[in-house]
């Protein structure tokens, strides 16, 4: 095989092609693939990028997936991500596994323990779990760089080797380059103070100015929300679940994290309430158990629960009957979404946490003040809410200012 640093993507591509055919794919499943090549040529020539390696996998992978988490993606997103996943495993090993599975990012060696007691400290300060995986992750691709350049310990560390693995960013995007800065000055700091390193390099890693621009959350109508809900068949086992766990997301606003972790000491049947502790903001919420939430889940218990000692609420529907998967979530609102038959939705975020928005959207139209829809989404202040505000679009036009006609004294002199 030639050297991955020194394959372009037709020739990789090309390669993958070539195994596809031996395991007797068809041409539409190639087809499938070539299309998201083209999609991943296009970042390279745009990115002056001459050959493909596993980092440039990685880049497009983080421009693709942004800031989002994985579960919220779109199914097309979701297939340029595996496009480019095999194109890495292809060249990496010479095979490609037929199911996806999860990166571990071992951290190996003198360095890769430095790292482990590093995102250990981060846990201790507070950080929340999905702040330290990604400082795990931006941290593990340092550890590839400094073991492709044979540095093993913190000894051999130098000035060096950080100013080429920062140069070596260029390809990810700002928000990507932002983060991995963070994370790699944040390292470097606990390294000198904890007398890890002897000198102290966070005066290499350069401030990054990115400033990140909140994205104009994606919702629908109340109407599109009712159609949605009665497109859930509650006549079996599954809809009957599913229409429990649609309703917490859209009637509530729950997260996906939450609906998934929810147990039956969660509902207060006495006082006809959900307590829980949020899984992102560890904040605790209480919520109202509406009528409508509380038969579902009656009828979901009596007549579509497997029996199990689990003590979660939402399970499998097959065996094994294990706790209900954030992923497995998505696909389910996004099914309905397309059993509904809205419009568009390929152009929309179509996961559990549309419909967070959406319900934040439908209050604003009803005039809710923002630290209601606030304390309503378990919002830790005002100012998360505020995004929401974008969407108002009704409200807005009643702040839009009529442009002067350009003869008035305010435009005098201006050429």
């Amino acid at each position: 095989m030639k050297d991955g640093k020194h394959q372009t993507l037709q020739e990789v591509s090309s390669q993958v092609e070539t195994y596809f055919r031996s395991l007797s794919y068809n041409k539409q499943r190639i087809s499938f693939y070539q299309k998201g090549w083209s999609v991943i040529e296009q970042f390279m020539v745009e990115n002056s990028i001459d050959f493909y390696e596993a980092k440039v996998g990685d880049a497009f992978i983080s421009k693709i997936q942004g800031t989002s988490d994985y579960s919220e993606l779109s199914r097309r997103e979701k297939d340029l991500i595996r496009c480019a996943n095999v194109l890495t495993e292809y060249q990496n090993t010479g095979s490609i596994k037929f199911r996806s599975i999860l990166k571990k990012y071992p951290l190996k060696g003198e360095i890769g323990e430095g790292i482990q007691g590093y995102l250990s400290y981060r846990k201790s300060q507070g950080a929340s779990d999905d702040t330290v995986n990604n400082n795990k992750l931006y941290l593990h691709r340092l550890l590839e760089f400094l073991e492709s350049n044979q540095v093993t310990n913190f000894s051999e560390l130098d000035n060096q080797h950080i100013l080429e693995f920062i140069n070596g960013l260029g390809y990810y995007s700002k928000s990507t380059i932002h983060c991995m800065l963070s994370s790699l000055r944040g390292f470097l700091k606990y390294l000198f103070e904890n007398g890890i390193s002897e000198y102290n390099l966070t005066y290499l890693v350069p401030k990054s100015s990115y400033k990140k621009e909140a994205r104009l959350p994606t919702t629908y109508t109340k109407d599109e929300i009712n159609h949605l809900l009665a497109s859930v068949d509650r006549g079996n086992p599954k809809g009957k679940r599913d229409i429990v766990m649609v309703l917490l997301a859209a009637r509530l606003g729950l997260r996906a994290s939450d609906i998934c972790g929810l147990k039956f000491e969660n509902i207060h049947w006495e006082t006809n309430t959900i307590h829980l502790v949020q899984k992102k903001t560890k904040e605790k919420i209480e919520l109202p158990l509406l009528t409508e939430i509380g038969n579902a889940i009656i009828d979901y218990l009596k007549f579509g629960r497997p029996k199990s000692d689990l003590p979660y609420l939402f399970l499998r529907t097959g065996q094994p009957y294990d706790k209900l998967e954030e992923p497995t979530l998505h696909n389910i609102v996004s099914f309905y979404l397309k059993q509904a038959g809205i419009k568009n939705i390929e152009n929309k975020k179509h996961g559990p946490h549309a419909l967070r928005h959406s319900l934040a959207g439908i209050l604003l139209e009803k005039k809710t003040p923002l630290p209601v829809i606030s304390e309503v989404l378990g919002h830790t202040n005002t100012e998360s809410t505020k995004t929401y505000l974008r969407i108002d679009l009704d409200t807005l036009r009643q702040c839009s200012l009529d442009v002067l006609p350009l003869n008035t004294p305010l435009f005098e002199g201006v050429k």
